[in-house]
């Protein structure tokens, strides 16, 4: 018989709430994933375990992913108790402006120092990130960051971006360690600088792909899975999505569903989408790494929830991530400019100046 090579891999995610959607798959996979998050998240979590409910295709009810059950382990550690060179691979999972906490970047700024692979799911960019992408110089974009110097220590060769395209929310009557998701699509990482750490990646991919899941005594395959890409513009493919959805959610009125946000007029949800598209081939992206407006305009259809972007800043935020201002910082730099952006961009900065001020 032969022997089993296939390499396991020792994962470190920051954020428990999106995170847990990829610890699960990663676990289920038969890898290890520690969860970085709130001392009440990693008592229920290192207690109880994580569930994920996902829809899937020909079923009606959804599909439970219990952690206690897999292949892999999924443990939870506050960011002081965790020893960084345990793991060969950093998913960033948590908002942008929750990296500035002190022990939190502190964390960070040890993965940074010890050059462990860096894959981010959020919807910003970290600044390292820009400084893969060609025509963009990242200095440019520092003031669209609620606290830019955490990502001084990085390597722009150790990081890369997955575009985080599958919905998902916890259930407000459930705990913490409950994800339920909503749009059951992939993460769509672009590759590492280095083939050796892309190679890690598409293992893990590939890893993801393989596994197949009893319910009711029959082995189905479960959505959303892992792709990588060798174009770094494949992520950015979000950047439409969010711009004619997530932050369109955000009215001067309050705020609204993303469905809503999109269909409402969708006329002026193409012309944003295409707009933002065509700035990200005005970069040097391919058409055949966007996603088209049809198909996001049939997902958003699903989406009957405001955005988190939307949620928190009507909530009282005093930061949100800046999607906003950095698409329309980029397409300043390239002398271009939509009005509709630039609406969005004001109404942002607007209720986030009153949020400051409480």
């Amino acid at each position: 018989m032969q022997a089993n090579t296939k390499q396991h891999f020792n994962i470190l995610i920051l954020g428990a709430s999106y995170g847990s959607l990829l610890a699960s798959k990663l676990a289920l996979a038969g890898h290890d994933a520690t969860l970085v998050c709130l001392p009440a998240e990693v008592e229920l979590i290192n207690s109880l375990g994580t569930r994920v409910r996902l829809p899937v295709k020909g079923r009606e009810a959804l599909v439970e992913i219990d952690s206690r059950n897999l292949l892999g382990r999924i443990s939870a550690a506050t960011p002081e108790n965790v020893t960084t060179a345990n793991f060969d691979l950093v998913v960033l999972a948590m908002q942008e402006p929750q990296y500035g906490a002190t022990d939190v970047s502190d964390l960070l700024e040890a993965v940074a120092i010890q050059q462990i692979p860096t894959m981010s799911i959020m919807n910003m960019p970290p600044l390292p990130y820009l400084h893969r992408i060609p025509g963009i110089n990242a200095n440019d974009y520092v003031d669209c960051y609620t606290v830019p110097e955490v990502w001084d220590q990085f390597d722009p060769r150790f990081m890369t971006l997955c575009s985080p395209d599958a919905q998902a929310f916890r259930p407000p009557e459930e705990g913490v360690n409950v994800l339920q998701v909503r749009l059951p699509t992939n993460f769509k990482a672009a590759r590492f600088e280095s083939e050796e750490h892309t190679k890690m990646l598409r293992q893990i991919a590939a890893d993801i792909e393989a596994v197949r899941f009893k319910v009711d005594g029959k082995k189905i395959e479960l959505p959303v899975k892992l792709k990588v890409f060798e174009s770094v513009f494949v992520p950015l493919a979000k950047w439409s999505m969010l711009m004619t959805g997530n932050y369109r959610c955000i009215t001067s009125k309050g705020m609204r569903s993303i469905k809503d946000a999109v269909h409402s007029d969708m006329k002026e949800s193409q012309v944003t989408y295409d707009w933002v598209g065509a700035l990200c081939l005005s970069l040097g992206a391919e058409p055949k790494d966007l996603v088209p407006f049809e198909k996001y305009a049939a997902a958003a259809n699903g989406l009957a929830n405001p955005s988190s972007a939307a949620r928190a800043l009507y909530g009282g935020a005093k930061n949100i991530e800046r999607v906003d201002k950095l698409v329309q910082s980029i397409a300043k730099h390239k002398g271009k400019h939509l009005s509709i952006i630039d609406d969005v961009v004001t109404l942002v900065n607007t209720q986030l100046e009153k949020n400051q001020a409480q």
